[in-house]
């Protein structure tokens, strides 16, 4: 996984835009669709304004722009060194690390929301289970786990999974999987929210979509627990 991402790592952003541009929209829209659930997730489920967050397997920290002024401190990991180091020229306060794929470089209890966006899909099944139990270990008691991944069940996200060059060996998980497994790691009060239903990049739309997140549909999901 190193060296796949660490080619990618000038070019990222270029490559993920072919892989969805049937859709009309541009990446940026779907980074935004991103940082705004958890900016929802923040309201509703911690006690903070502004947690302390690591982001696992950050890549080139395209999120992380849109996430000043609604987190804390804010942590990056990923695996590959070359899109760290893309990554810290574009986010000069970001604290990026790397690590070796299995142990997250933090003591137990650092961060009060333990994020991984679009990254399970890369990690071999027989791991998910330790990736979920090192996203719990390093979350504070009362903490939220949350893992934003595609739907296996949205024929346009598997479109887009199969035209991207470096998901070429992904296997995607539906949010009922990801749910057990928080579940099985000791994480409480699990739930999750389908999003990225409707293509428009409206009020009406965004609203439309919010009474339909629990409908199993969009094309991507946020499922989340309590440490």
């Amino acid at each position: 996984m190193t060296e796949l991402f660490d080619g990618y790592h000038d070019n990222y952003r270029d490559v993920v835009q072919s892989s969805i541009d049937f859709s009309g929209l541009p990446h940026h829209f779907f980074m935004r669709a991103k940082a705004d659930l958890l900016g929802i997730l923040i309201a509703q489920r911690l006690d903070t304004n502004r947690p302390d967050m690591l982001d696992v397997g950050c890549g080139v920290g395209s999120l992380h722009p849109l996430l000043h002024g609604m987190v804390g401190r804010l942590s990056g990991i990923d695996v590959s060194s070359a899109s760290l180091a893309q990554a810290r020229a574009d986010n000069g306060r970001v604290d990026y690390r790397e690590f070796d794929g299995r142990t997250f470089p933090f003591d137990d209890a650092s961060f009060d929301l333990v994020t991984a966006v679009c990254v399970m899909h890369h990690v071999v099944p027989i791991e998910w289970a330790q990736f979920i139990a090192e996203m719990r270990r390093v979350t504070r008691p009362g903490g939220l786990v949350c893992v934003i991944e595609h739907n296996p069940y949205n024929p346009l996200t598997r479109l887009a999974v199969a035209r991207c060059e470096f998901d070429r060996d992904a296997v995607l998980l539906g949010a009922g999987t990801t749910r057990k497994l928080m579940a099985a790691g000791g994480l409480r009060e699990i739930g999750a929210r389908h999003f990225l239903l409707l293509p428009w990049d409206t009020r009406p739309a965004r609203r439309l979509e919010a009474t339909l997140s629990g409908v199993p549909l969009g094309g991507q999901y946020a499922a989340y627990g309590t440490a």
